[in-house]
């Protein structure tokens, strides 16, 4: 049974490996460039005392490959689902081969487990080397672009670590599920890439966030943690800096003094403690200063904090990317484990 499983899986697996070997040499060709560029930038970056442009522009330079790249091993569980999921099944009901083989002496559950067993095993083996391959290549565009793509980020979260291999897991059994359900394959196969693109956009907005429970803090507003400050017709919004490297901000937001969440500051504000300074106010271009001492910036920030209004943050430290993966990977497995079980049922009670 597995031999024969082997034999009708040899043509998805023989294009898949060829990809893969063809994709490896040429990231492999290209890298060498790569982390040689890096290594150099870094160096005389640092002799000089400042490496953030030089990151800034490098990864840019490569975004191209870089986006290529996290965009094929996120999208990669879905097609594993949609073109070796969906027509395991399918395929043998529809050619009506499902019944030789179980007038073989060969019983549905057998059949089914070495199905399952073996492409499965297949489909997570394919995702854990695509990551692999991706995050070697990426090294050097993963630490120039941290502060810009952390990897708590949703796509990057879905594009590293192990948990692409959970969701080939989920994939490929969301696929064998949709094919014994529906009975035909280029339907089962929409149906697979539709529910997993949901999922898929689903799980990082209402699910991620809360299988570790989040860190909240109420900050007060100072030129140290902003990040920005809006003006748009009659609202005035700031939004704050996480002082932790790497983390995944999951909300942002003003408070009032008794900590009730506002809209926006007060609009006064703009035109008053608040309001930017002349273009030209001292010869050498630095920051007017009142009676006080306090330039413009401070004025404002000082006037904020003495109405009461304060920032709220709710994040996902830096350092939970592996619990976080692991958490997840097991979500999506548990799930994986749900719907083979439901494939047995379907196939020992419902397909004749």
């Amino acid at each position: 049974m597995i031999w024969l499983t082997l034999r009708q899986f040899r043509l998805q697996a023989t294009v898949a490996l060829a990809t893969l070997v063809a994709v490896t040499a040429l990231l492999a060709l290209t890298r060498i460039d790569l982390v040689d560029d890096y290594a150099d930038g870094i160096a005389s970056c640092t002799a000089t005392g400042g490496c953030e442009r030089f990151k800034l522009q490098f990864f840019d330079d490569h975004q191209s490959w870089f986006t290529g790249l996290v965009t094929v091993v996120v999208g990669l569980p879905g097609l594993i689902g949609a073109f070796w999921g969906a027509p395991l099944i399918t395929r043998e009901i529809e050619a009506g081969t499902h019944r030789l083989a179980w007038n073989q002496s060969v019983s549905r559950s057998r059949w089914l487990a070495v199905k399952l067993g073996v492409i499965g095993l297949a489909s997570m083996a394919a995702a854990g080397l695509a990551v692999a391959i991706a995050t070697w290549w990426s090294d050097p565009l993963d630490k120039a672009g941290a502060d810009r793509f952390p990897r708590l980020s949703p796509v990057m979260f879905d594009a590293r670590g192990i948990a692409p291999i959970g969701y080939a897991a989920f994939a490929f059994a969301l696929g064998v599920t949709a094919g014994v359900l529906i009975r035909r394959t280029l339907p089962a196969m929409a149906v697979t890439l539709a529910v997993f693109a949901g999922l898929q956009l689903a799980v990082p907005q209402y699910v991620r966030p809360n299988l570790i429970t989040p860190v909240e803090r109420t900050v007060t507003i100072t030129p140290e943690n902003m990040q920005g400050i809006s003006l748009a017709e009659t609202t005035l919004t700031v939004r704050a800096r996480v002082d932790e490297p790497g983390a995944w901000v999951l909300s942002d937001y003003t408070v009032d003094a008794s900590g009730r969440k506002v809209k926006s500051l007060p609009v006064s504000l703009a035109a008053g403690a608040c309001a930017p300074p002349p273009p030209t106010t001292v010869p050498d271009g630095k920051e007017s200063v009142d009676g006080s001492g306090r330039g413009p910036a401070e004025k404002c920030y000082a006037e904020i904090a003495r109405l009461g209004y304060r920032q709220h943050v709710t994040y996902q430290p830096g350092d939970r990317f592996w619990p976080l993966q692991w958490a997840e990977t097991g979500l999506f497995a548990l799930l994986a484990l749900g719907l083979s079980g439901f494939c047995f049922y379907w196939v020992r009670r419902r397909i004749s």
